[in-house]
């Protein structure tokens, strides 16, 4: 049976399930609420808290976290490690799915699913008065019932390990969505910075077709600056992609208008 369209409240699954196109922003920058008023405004789907790449703390990511679930917006964080006490800690904190870099194993993968879930079908240690139910006070049985069904599992493909073992890794249960890291994976692939490269499309085909065969979604991140190669993986079947980071978006939009006045 296909895990596509299992009814999850999380709305970004229910998304992606109708078959639309779900699109995130990166959050590298802002470390205020604020971003999630701007992200809404702008039309994005959910935040993409990165944890790997910036110097965030939990307390910021809590915050954002929080203030995306309140608005209904999905809050994802991309952990630094597989280690279990970073999922965790990045669950409590409110997210309402995880992004784990550098899956290079159905193994791997397992764990990850064992972190983020609760009993029965993870390890996931329960505590009252979640912030993903608004702490409000739950019966545990119920609870985590609750949040096992809105929480994303992401595991990103980033490495040629990965690639070899892509249909094992997307057969995992309780994976959600394959996020294929489109500049590491070129850089593995020998081709740094060139996503559009066959070479990198056909491993994007590789990742498409084991999402396809398993029931779970392609999410494509890195393809900001490539639309041709974005369009390419929407036409595979990709169902999330990621436009950009706030940094970026900050940084291009103020060196334009500097050069309006010079």
């Amino acid at each position: 049976m296909s895990k596509i369209g299992s009814g999850s409240p999380n709305p970004l699954l229910s998304k992606m399930a109708a078959g639309e196109l779900a699109v995130g922003m990166i959050v590298r920058l802002v470390r205020g609420v604020e971003i999630v008023a701007i992200a809404k405004t702008a039309g994005f789907d959910c935040l993409f808290i990165d944890q790997e790449h910036n110097s965030f703390s939990l307390e910021t990511i809590s915050q954002i976290c929080i203030a995306s679930n309140l608005t209904g917006m999905t809050a994802l964080v991309r952990v630094a490690d597989a280690g279990h006490a970073s999922i965790a800690r990045a669950l409590e904190c409110g997210a309402t799915g995880i992004i784990v870099p550098q899956i290079e194993t159905p193994e791997a993968a397992a764990e990850v699913v064992r972190a983020a879930k609760f009993p029965p079908h993870g390890t996931r240690s329960i505590a009252p008065c979640l912030p993903a139910l608004d702490f409000r006070p739950t019966p545990a049985e119920e609870a985590m019932a609750a949040i096992n069904e809105r929480t994303m599992v992401i595991v990103m493909i980033e490495s040629t390990d990965a690639l070899a073992r892509v249909g094992d890794i997307a057969a995992v249960p309780g994976v959600d969505m394959l996020l294929v890291g489109a500049n590491d994976l070129a850089n593995a692939l020998g081709v740094p910075g060139q996503i559009g490269h066959p070479t990198v499309r056909d491993a994007f085909g590789q990742v498409a077709a084991a999402c396809a065969a398993n029931g779970i979604h392609l999410g494509v991140g890195g393809l900001g600056g490539q639309p041709e190669v974005a369009r390419e993986m929407i036409a595979l079947g990709a169902r999330y992609a990621t436009a950009g980071a706030d940094v970026t978006f900050f940084t291009n939009a103020a060196i334009a208008h500097a050069r309006k006045f010079k």
